[in-house]
């Protein structure tokens, strides 16, 4: 799965405009495009960048195969057979840079930047985007579940809920990025050496002649690994006492039950009873689990009223981002070759928001060195002298360390950057954490983050929005 050809995972219109600058001899011209977005999912204060991974695999597999050439010559278009000669020997050969994985980002920064010919530059735009848009938005999720219940155990339970088999696998993996402790997913542990996790269905329950019988089976199977679902018939009445007797069994062969899972009901309340019944029967070892529709917001109310729940099953709401389903990433054109260097290129819109930021740039990450907190991203052009001739007071190095967070990640269509394992990138994330204030990071409303851009870029962007303005209000009779 890790090495799927994914060529055709694109739009019909970036294969019609691969044609087009084919027809007109423009298709080796470079350019360069950066992927963005322009405004926080679940109007949190930062993002959790993922997806990175995915798209080196996508770009290292780009081919053309025969079969999906066949394709393209059935289509209505009736493309001239000589570019298919084209897609044949196609390869990716630019440069891309990006920022790593588990990186906090924040709207309008560059987060992947593509510098390549047309007919590349133009073909990977779909694919970078779904595989950034998807895996960051649950990232996000996961940290703002991460956020409320900062010592808990966190669960990734979403994989018959996620929207098909990719969504599950890749989604688990953000979720893991952002602090969640394992998942239910088991491709998910094979590929990507997520710990596994998993407890039993109600169904397990309903097959056996009584519960304390379906405990006791489970308890035999799985002596060192017992969670038991405790709500299949009457939670108090009947799950908890008989897991009872089933962590006292195992204890009478020098073993302890884990924990019981609570998936319906007023979870507070029976968490607060299971817990005194619990430990009123010398297991106050065992831990609490909870499932059923949980998200941030129903586990910050839960433990406002006093939940007394140590681990957390976390499935549909995460891992579809039931609130807030879409990121709306976007990748736009910043500059074109022209006359052997780039020229800046901007996008107008009736939104100011909407303006793009033209040419091409990187970002600092702007950490002062005496208390260790980010105050603020800058992004600079990326030939900008920032520490001589173009430093402002941001620069000052002996208050600021200038951590730039757009790294090589293929140069000349060669891989350069080496992928850090999951707990790399696990570590990393909760680095980045770690640099930014209470304000920026707390669930409701967080703090702005500001992001500033360079004198040149502000200025650039004016030059050109003036140009643009000067050009269409001009009287075409004149």
């Amino acid at each position: 799965m890790l090495q799927e050809n994914l060529t055709l995972h694109t739009d019909k219109y970036q294969i019609n405009m691969m044609y087009a600058y084919w027809k007109k001899g423009v298709h080796n011209n470079k350019s360069v495009f950066e992927a963005f977005f322009r405004k926080q999912p679940f109007d949190n204060g930062f993002a959790v960048f993922a997806g990175l991974e995915r798209i080196v695999n996508y770009i290292n597999n780009l081919r053309f195969n025969e079969d999906d050439i066949a394709y393209l010559a059935s289509q209505e278009e009736n493309y001239d057979p000589a570019f298919f000669e084209e897609l044949r020997k196609f390869r990716f050969t630019g440069n891309i840079r990006a920022v790593r994985e588990g990186s906090l980002v924040f709207p309008g920064e560059p987060l992947v930047q593509v510098e390549a010919r047309l007919l590349e530059a133009q073909l990977v735009e779909t694919a970078i985007l779904n595989f950034m848009n998807y895996q960051t938005l649950v990232a996000t999720k996961a940290a703002r579940v991460r956020q409320v219940a900062p010592n808990d155990v966190l669960m990734e339970f979403g994989m018959r809920r996620a929207q098909e088999a990719d969504a599950a696998l890749w989604g688990a993996r953000a979720t893991y990025i952002a602090g969640f402790d394992s998942t239910s997913n088991m491709m998910a542990g094979k590929l990507f050496g997520i710990p596994t996790k998993g407890t039993h269905a109600h169904s397990w329950v309903q097959k056996h002649d009584s519960e304390e019988e379906a405990f006791k089976n489970f308890a035999d199977a799985f002596p060192d690994h017992v969670i038991l679902l405790v709500d299949t018939y009457d939670t108090l009445k009947s799950g908890v006492p008989n897991a009872i007797k089933i962590g006292k069994y195992l204890e009478s062969i020098g073993k302890k039950m884990i924990g019981i899972r609570l998936d319906s009901g007023d979870l507070a309340d029976l968490s607060i009873k299971a817990r005194r019944m619990l430990d009123e029967a010398g297991l106050d070892y065992v831990k609490i689990v909870a499932s059923n529709d949980l998200d941030e917001y129903r586990i910050a109310e839960l433990k406002k009223r006093g939940a007394k729940i140590d681990m957390w099953g976390i499935g549909t709401r995460l891992i579809t981002c039931y609130d807030d389903p879409a990121l709306g990433g976007i990748y736009k054109l910043v500059a074109k070759e022209a006359n052997g260097s780039y020229q800046p290129v901007i996008k107008i819109s009736g939104s100011y928001d909407k303006v793009t930021t033209p040419g091409v740039k990187t970002i600092y990450r702007m950490v002062n060195k005496s208390t260790g907190w980010s105050e603020g991203d800058y992004i600079a052009f990326i030939d900008e002298d920032i520490r001589g001739k173009d430093r402002n007071a941001m620069f000052d190095p002996d208050k600021y360390e200038a951590i730039e967070m757009l790294v090589p990640v293929f140069s000349g269509g060669k891989q350069v950057y080496q992928l850090p394992s999951l707990e790399e990138i696990r570590s990393y994330h909760k680095e980045q954490l770690a640099m930014f204030r209470p304000e920026y990071l707390r669930m409701n409303n967080p703090e702005t983050y500001s992001v500033y851009l360079s004198d040149h870029v502000k200025n650039t962007k004016m030059v050109l929005l003036r140009q643009h303005n000067h050009f269409i209000n001009k009287d075409p009779e004149a």
